[in-house]
Order: structure tokens, then sequence, then C-alpha cells
């Protein structure tokens, strides 16, 4: 049974989700100009961008997402900006601030996202490509490998780009907040991950086969 059917969400419900916090994006991001907030517009910019991408795979090649996936995509790039954002006089702290287990939430989500997109192109690939026969065994250990080298790739970035925002003193896009914290974020990242390797295949069989009909199609023209 999938998670949605467990909580009772029709299709016309998540929906109905994605687009209210499509909008939630929105205004996130107009609080974030309203303030000259560098870090805020950034974050809520890229959730942004990020929640198009289902929209665009549909046009461009042709590869329905569940609704389900898109709500999965969705919810983890509105917690993220929403965690960022703070408005003087009603929100004073950040959820990343103020909130203990905020930004461990979110990156066992965004790493999930991670796993999920590895999982469902090294499915279509396996599919697509004769001969090779990706066993459960190796794509579980594969999944958490890359999702932990994306992990630490995604900590270098979270500094450097610290780092560049107080030199250049326009804020912080990405923060970190020490070695306790990375290591909590890499640990978070991995459970992400188990996530993804345990119940993904439900969700991703439909994605990564229309990925493998896409590339047997452009390699037949």
């Amino acid at each position: 049974m999938k998670i949605r059917e467990r909580l009772r969400l029709s299709k016309e419900r998540q929906g109905q989700l994605v687009r209210v916090m499509q909008i939630g994006l929105v205004g996130i991001l107009v609080a974030g100009i309203w303030q000259g907030n560098t870090g805020i517009i950034v974050n809520a910019f890229l959730g942004l961008v990020v929640t198009q991408l289902p929209a665009l795979l549909k046009r461009d090649y042709g590869i329905t997402m569940d609704v389900g996936l898109v709500l999965w995509i969705t919810t983890a790039m509105f917690l993220h900006a929403f965690g960022t954002l703070q408005i003087p006089g009603i929100i004073d702290l950040s959820a990343y601030k103020s909130v203990w287990w905020w930004d461990h939430m979110t990156h066992a989500l965004s790493s999930s996202l991670v796993a999920a997109a590895a999982y469902a192109t090294a499915r279509a690939i396996d599919e697509y490509t004769d001969g090779l026969n990706l066993t459960p065994r190796f794509m579980f250990i594969y999944l958490l490998v890359f999702v932990m080298a994306f992990g630490v790739v995604w900590e270098l970035i979270e500094f450097l780009t610290a780092e560049i925002g107080r030199l250049l003193d326009i804020g912080k896009i990405l923060t970190q907040y020490g070695l306790d914290d990375t290591v909590l974020d890499l640990f978070y990242n991995t459970m992400g991950a188990l996530i993804v390797a345990i119940w993904g295949t439900a969700y991703l069989s439909g994605v990564s086969k229309q990925l493998s009909e896409t590339l047997s199609g452009r390699t037949a023209e």
C-alpha cells in the first residue's frame, strides 16, 4: 500500500497541495525580495525552479511523474525555503535557527530526492542496456554510496557559499553550523537514502520505465 493510500489523499488533493506550496514559495520569494535577504531569495527561487522540473520533463520528453512524486519534490523544496524565512515582528528566527530538528528533516527529504533520481536513472540504464543486470543488493549499496558522496560535496558547497557570502557581504545563502552539524547532516542524508532503497521502488518504477523508453527512442532515431 502506498503512503497516499494510508493517508487517504486523492490525486486531486495531492495536486492541490502542490499548487498551495508553489504559491507559498512565491510568497517566500516576495518576502525575501521585500527584505533584501539574498538567502531567502535564492532558496525560494531555486525551490520554484525545481518544482517546475516535472512539468518540463513531461513537456519536453513525455515523462509523466506520479502526482505523489511531484508532491514529494514540492514538499522538500517548500520546507527548505520556509526554513530560511524571517519576517521581523512575525517570524524573528527562521525555522533552521529555532527548531532543532528542522535541518535534519530537510536533509533527509533532500537526500531522498537525490537517491530517487539516482535510482530512477540507474534502473532506466539497466532496462535499456542489454547484458547489464543491477541486482537489488548492488542498487542498495549504490544508493547509499551515491548519497553519502553527494552529501560530502553538498557540505563543501555549504562551506564555500557561506565564505563567499561573508567575503562579499551579501548574507548567508547556505549555512554550516560546525563539524557536529555536518556529521548529523550526513547521518540524516543516509536515512533518506535508506528510505528510497527500501520503499522507493513502488514510486519510481514508472519513471524508470519512461526514461528507458526515451533512451530507446533517441537511439532508434
